[in-house]
């Protein structure tokens, strides 16, 4: 059996069920799997030896929000200042235009940024099906995320109230709901894979309440229960999305959630900014993916994390979709996600090693995974290694404050995903990152200009 032995690390910080910290021990990796972490660790004759002498190692970060295509559509002038609505239905003219081509160097892109700053396991909420273009979308994903080597949950997005019908998206991008519903049993029978050390799992997520009907969240409900998957989508993201609910079916969003049975350990929710403290008391078991860059470049508000966490609550972070956030860059999220806390609740908010552990473990309960997200003996071997001794860290005193807090880069040194590494000193491993690059950008540049000659011939 293969082996890898990392030796001498100076930090280990677990988030086991121990809550266990180690100093100057070892981790030993059998193929996909840890096999323990201790002193002077021995391996087998053929076994790979990595020295992180000087490393910290936490569990992989997890992010339980994204829409991997829009890290085409960054920086987009006719957009980049609106609140959410206005910025969806800026933003849906463009999107209309995404190809196959589109949606898997996007993903290659968001994959690569999040694996170098530090996560192994990642979902992605895809909703958008041009009208003309295949459905095998999530396909495109999939395969970028085989081939770049990240733990994938794939959650197989919809739209179907476009705006003909009083939703917010333009009738380009939506789909019948016989035709979502039958893709999203295909992509379930095809690519989940509910198995311990699973690479790849589905999960179904119609868009939010403003873009689907209720008889789709019900049919989405039960056929993800109906075949053991998760259940996701945007929810109290913004007081107009609370307003739209209030007028279209009397109820708060997340009212409507409980009259829909969308509620417990197999949904999560996007956002929950707008949550009042019954509600946040009612989530039995609902993850929250917290995403605070997206939160805050759209003027959404700041999510009652204390509140969630102090609850029993599910929290997770998350990058949210890269044209709200402008960067799929996972460390940096757990930055801002202790800094916004403590903006909001000063000494009352949440710990350098909360933050960190909802990053991580976190996470992993969010998308119901117990086999990552902390460090112990059997659990998957997804592990990211920092280097804290650089001068941007000198002067502090707590490795955990400086994960937090420090530091002018947020290139790990590496990070190992199901035993394999796939970043070392913040490069990738698995592909060319540079090929990537220039065949994402030209793709965008292509679409952006498309659309931008149309809107001036008509």
């Amino acid at each position: 059996m293969s082996q890898k032995l990392l030796k001498n690390i100076d930090l280990v910080i677990t988030f086991n069920d121990r809550e266990e910290t180690f100093e100057h021990c070892d981790i030993l990796i059998e193929e996909a799997a840890i096999r323990d972490i201790g002193s002077n660790l021995n391996a087998a004759g053929d076994a790979e030896i990595i020295d992180c002498n000087g490393l910290t190692a936490l569990p992989g970060f997890v992010n339980t929000h994204h829409h991997l295509y829009q890290t085409l559509f960054r920086g987009i002038e006719e957009v980049q200042e609106q609140p959410l609505f206005p910025w969806l239905i800026g933003l849906y003219e463009f999107w209309k235009n995404i190809t196959p081509e589109a949606v898997y160097y996007g993903a290659l892109v968001g994959f690569s940024e999040l694996l170098r700053t530090g996560c192994t396991l990642t979902s992605d909420h895809h909703y958008v099906f041009p009208k003309g273009q295949p459905t095998t979308l999530i396909d495109e994903q999939i395969k970028a995320a085989r081939e770049i080597g990240i733990r994938f949950h794939a959650t197989r997005g919809s739209m179907s109230l476009g705006r003909d019908m009083g939703g917010l998206p333009p009738m380009e991008v939506v789909q019948t709901e016989e035709a979502i519903l039958l893709d999203s049993e295909r992509l379930i029978n095809r690519y989940h894979d509910n198995g311990p050390y699973s690479m790849q799992r589905i999960a179904l997520a119609p868009c939010s309440p403003f873009s689907v009907s209720r008889q789709l969240m019900l049919d989405s409900k039960d056929l993800a229960r109906k075949k053991g998957v998760m259940l996701h989508t945007h929810l109290a993201e913004t007081q107009d999305e609370e307003r739209f609910c209030l007028e279209r079916y009397g109820r708060r969003p997340f009212e409507l959630m409980e009259d829909l049975e969308w509620v417990g350990d197999d949904v999560w929710f996007a956002h929950g900014i707008y949550l009042n403290d019954g509600e946040i008391d009612r989530l039995q078991g609902s993850g929250i993916a917290h995403c605070p860059s997206s939160n805050m470049k759209l003027s959404s508000g700041i999510c009652k994390t204390t509140e969630i966490i102090r609850a029993g609550g599910k929290l997770s972070i998350a990058v949210d979709g890269s044209a709200s956030n402008d960067g799929s860059n996972m460390w940096e999220e757990v930055r801002r996600a202790y800094l916004l806390n403590h903006l909001k609740y000063g000494t009352d908010g949440l710990t350098a090693y909360e933050i960190l552990k909802a990053a991580t473990r976190g996470g992993a309960d969010v998308l119901g995974r117990d086999d990552t997200g902390r460090l112990s003996a059997g659990k998957a071997a997804d592990i990211v290694l920092f280097n804290l001794n650089g001068i941007e860290y000198s002067g502090c005193h707590d490795p955990l404050v400086s994960l937090v807090c420090l530091g002018n880069s947020s290139l790990v040194s590496m990070t190992i995903v199901n035993g394999k590494i796939v970043v070392k000193n913040g490069k990738l491993t698995t592909i060319d990152s540079d090929e990537a690059a220039k065949n994402a950008h030209n793709t965008a540049v292509e679409i952006i200009n498309r659309q931008r000659n149309s809107t001036k011939n008509n």
